[in-house]
């Protein structure tokens, strides 16, 4: 009988994890959907899941500048707003043009 030559030690789930982060993972697919040799669809699937040290350590940092992900503007900082239409006086309200009609 001829043995199997087996990992020993133990590696669970949080060191996996951990050395993912560390060193990073790179998934990268593609998926196209054809008919009779016409393509219809092509899907690109890249994928980079790594701790965000490393992802500044490679340039990747577009989570900083994201509007979504920021902060908001103070109210302090806010623009100003125009006055409601009701406080312009006559004299700076736009009045609609006449149309006149020709005979």
């Amino acid at each position: 009988m001829e043995r199997i030559p087996t990992v020993s030690g133990t590696t669970n789930l949080v060191d996996i994890l951990d050395r993912i982060l560390d060193k990073g993972l790179v998934i990268a697919g593609d998926i196209r959907v054809s008919l009779a040799n016409v393509e219809l669809l092509t899907v690109r699937i890249r994928l980079l899941v790594c701790s965000v040290d490393k992802a500044e350590q490679i340039g990747l940092n577009w989570w900083k500048f994201d509007p979504n992900l920021t902060q908001a503007m103070p109210r302090a900082q806010a623009p100003q707003a125009l006055p409601p239409p009701s406080a312009q006086t006559r004299e700076t309200a736009v009045r609609p043009k006449r149309r006149t009609r020709r005979k």
